[in-house]
């Protein structure tokens, strides 16, 4: 948003660079202006596969299955099961690696965060991500869950592809992000869910390694004689672990860097934590807690630091560019030292760039540590690092994709910010590429807004969100544009923060505009129309006539829209913001023409383009030229509209403006049937449904419309072209007298 308020989301919630749209010509959110991606490769995300040992009967059950699935036309489903550290995720890579060349249309992977500290990921925000990898634009992703997963199981209907959904929470998460077709779905979690037999699926459970498959797994681990020189001592080192890969790796991981240690005194050590953690068991997982305290207390005093403070960290997964914000200098050498100690597990090939998670145990443990060795002011000083750097870097994002918006105060600490590698430089492509990152990254940054009152920073909270503002509409992601903005409006209220309250108001009622809940948006907006008034805001009172215009105008209220519109049309000027008076303006010509008053609407919709135009803004100058050209229509000045619509429609082509284009067909196409052509009609209309189609508006009221409009030419199309096939097949009549064509037929 522009100025004190959002000055570039006078219409409809439009922002610099973009414009949010949902229904009629101002409704709900479109954006507008991102490229369109075009012939998007297949995407492989399934992280490496790492070493495993003795599970070849595992593979070969998770292979007859998919065999036995194709052969009846269907597609394969297989959820394996197990403790934590028993090597779940370890056996789907291994199995779903084996299947690329069959598979040719890519792998999709999620981390479905059963046991994530921000809680289980949300399966409508994971399909857009699907959607968006298999090459769906952002501003075509439709904003429901069912629409969702519609679309994805189109789009896999006919492809050959392979997805991943680890650490699932239930069947019922799982289920959306199931692909169509003959693809093959694999599915980790601690649970066993019996529940997706029923979706067809195959339920494997993973137990331990026996201890002489640990044995060989601990000998490939440290490679050199070792093992074979201590058999007694190595087999009692895996049964400390209990046959879990993750304790042995760990323990392994040790040993490797003490080469000169004998594993002897690895069994006495693990023996001893055993006994200090028999209280604390769960399903196990003490194994594998033994075996990580000992990794810890070997770590060099930098990476053992680290390791506690990432510990702290809100969200799933992070990059190293955290790791440093935390650490400075020395955080290179001890991300290498947790990665080598297989304290760390390196994503980046899942999602780009240099990035890491903990499994969930380790993450655990290292929260626990932070709690028993870091104060509690340096806890709380570490979150504020991880903050202040997500924030400045969201900033920088926003910069990018938006700039020259004003935006709130934001502070925070010069040492915390570390600059994120965002991708390309200049033009579209780097508002891309920063778009992405912040996609990326906002499980980390939503969980900071969480955690920000809770940590007693709740400027965080409002600041965050205000810098996140330019991916909730570019990627329609409402469910997190709603948590955001109520916590951030909260927080504002607390500290008391008008300023705050306002933009959080204004942000996020735009946000519940675009779902349809227009009676609150409507509430939202005037109460910040009542703070602004009350600190002799002029502009910012302006800009939300327009705002609660709009609401009037989808709550079936044109009189009072159009009352508000014109005196938005009027002060908005007045303030200094020209752009936004004509998005007003236009506004208001809409609402004109939708009472059929076309002469009103022509010169408002007119005006509004000549601004717009001067103001930089191509795509709402080349909506303001549609609607000129559908008012003339309505006068009978057919070839003004035509040449009005024409400009429209060239313009929104070149931005990618699918459902604003459409609309511009429709238009064309009822000047076709004034004019007498039916068929040009029937054509433009048929464009018009496809383009509506593909931006998941099809059930729009103008998409129904031209529907209806293209079903009743079709009849006219029929009889012309019988009429023309009788006549060509009929015989040719008889000579008449001057040999041409019998009686009136030859003149």
């Amino acid at each position: 948003m522009r100025g004190h308020e959002h000055s570039n989301n006078d219409l409809s919630g439009t922002v610099h660079g973009f414009v949010v749209q949902a229904g009629s010509v101002q409704g709900g959110i479109h954006v507008s202006g991102g490229a369109v991606r075009e012939e998007v490769p297949p995407p492989w995300q399934l992280p490496p596969s790492v070493r495993i040992t003795d599970r070849t009967e595992e593979l070969r059950a998770l292979e007859v299955h998919r065999c036995r699935a194709t052969e009846d036309g269907h597609p394969t489903l297989a959820a394996v099961s197990g403790l934590g550290g028993v090597g779940k995720t370890a056996v789907a890579l291994a199995w779903l690696h084996t299947l690329r060349a069959e598979f040719p249309g890519g792998q999709l992977y999620a981390d479905l965060g059963a046991q994530a500290p921000d809680g289980p990921a949300d399966p409508g925000e994971v399909v857009g991500r699907f959607l968006r990898a298999l090459g769906v634009p952002s501003g075509q992703v439709p904003p429901a869950l069912g629409e969702r997963v519609a679309l994805y199981r189109s789009l896999t209907a006919d492809r050959q592809l392979v997805v991943l959904l680890d650490d699932a929470a239930t069947a019922a998460q799982v289920r959306p992000l199931l692909p169509a077709g003959r693809c093959v779905t694999a599915v980790t979690s601690r649970r066993r869910m019996p529940g997706l037999s029923l979706d067809g699926g195959h339920v494997l459970h993973l137990d331990p390694l026996s201890p002489e498959a640990a044995v060989e797994l601990l000998d490939s681990t440290l490679a050199d004689g070792r093992v074979a020189a201590q058999p007694e001592e190595a087999r009692a080192l895996v049964l400390l672990c209990a046959g879990l890969p993750l304790a042995v790796r760990i323990a392994g991981a040790r040993l490797a860097a003490r080469p000169r240690q004998g594993i002897t005194a690895m069994v006495r050590a693990l023996s001893e934590e055993h006994e200090r953690l028999e209280a604390l068991a769960i399903e196990g997982d003490h194994d594998v807690r033994a075996a990580l305290d000992l990794s810890y207390q070997g770590l060099p005093p930098a990476a053992a630091r680290l390791y506690r403070l990432l510990g702290l960290h809100p969200g799933r997964e992070f990059g190293g560019a955290v790791a440093r914000a935390l650490l400075g200098e020395e955080a290179a050498d001890a991300l290498d030292a947790l990665y080598d100690a297989n304290l760390l597990v390196d994503v980046a090939e899942a999602s780009g760039g240099e990035r890491y998670r903990f499994h969930d145990l380790v993450r655990l443990h290292a929260a626990a540590r932070a709690a028993q060795d870091e104060s509690g002011e340096e806890r709380t000083a570490a979150l504020l690092r991880i903050g202040h750097h997500y924030l400045a870097n969201a900033g920088r994002a926003e910069e990018i994709i938006e700039p020259g918006r004003p935006s709130l105060e934001r502070e925070f600490e010069p040492e915390a910010v570390v600059q994120e590698d965002f991708g390309p430089v200049g033009g579209q492509r780097e508002a891309e590429a920063a778009l992405d990152w912040l996609e990326r990254e906002l499980p980390n940054l939503m969980a900071v807004v969480r955690l920000a009152r809770p940590m007693g920073a709740p400027a965080l909270a409002w600041r965050l969100t205000d810098a996140m503002w330019p991916l909730f509409p570019r990627r329609k992601l409402y469910r997190e544009w709603h948590e955001a903005h109520q916590e951030g409006l909260s927080a504002a209220e607390e500290a008391g923060n008008e300023e705050a309250v306002c933009r959080m108001l204004t942000s996020g009622a735009l946000g519940r505009l675009a779902t349809g809940a227009h009676a609150e948006a409507l509430a939202m907006f005037e109460r910040a129309a009542a703070s602004f008034q009350r600190r002799g805001d002029a502009l910012g009172h302006a800009r939300t006539l327009n705002y609660r215009g709009l609401a009037h105008q989808r709550l079936g209220q044109p009189d009072r829209a159009a009352e508000l519109f014109a005196r938005a049309a009027g002060e908005l000027p007045a303030c200094g913001d020209l752009r936004a008076g004509a998005l007003a303006r236009f506004n208001l010509a809409d609402v004109a023409f939708s009472q059929g008053r076309y002469g009103d609407a022509a010169v408002d919709a007119e005006a509004a383009r000549l601004t717009l135009e001067a103001a930089g803004d191509p795509y709402n100058a080349a909506r303001a030229a549609g609607l000129t050209g559908r008012a003339c229509m309505g006068l009978g000045r057919l070839d003004r509209a035509e040449a009005e619509l024409s400009a429209a429609l060239s313009a929104l082509r070149a931005q990618a403006a699918g459902f604003e284009a459409a609309r511009v067909l429709g238009g064309l196409a009822q000047l076709s049937e004034r004019r007498g052509q039916p068929h040009q009609a029937r054509q433009f209309y048929r464009e018009a449904l496809s383009l509506y189609s593909s931006v998941g508006r099809s059930r729009s009221a103008d998409a129904e419309e031209a529907s209806a409009r293209l079903a009743a030419l079709e009849p006219v199309e029929a009889e012309a072209t019988a009429l023309e096939r009788a006549e060509a097949e009929a015989p040719d009549p008889a000579p008449g007298p001057s040999g041409g064509a019998g009686g009136e037929a030859g003149e």
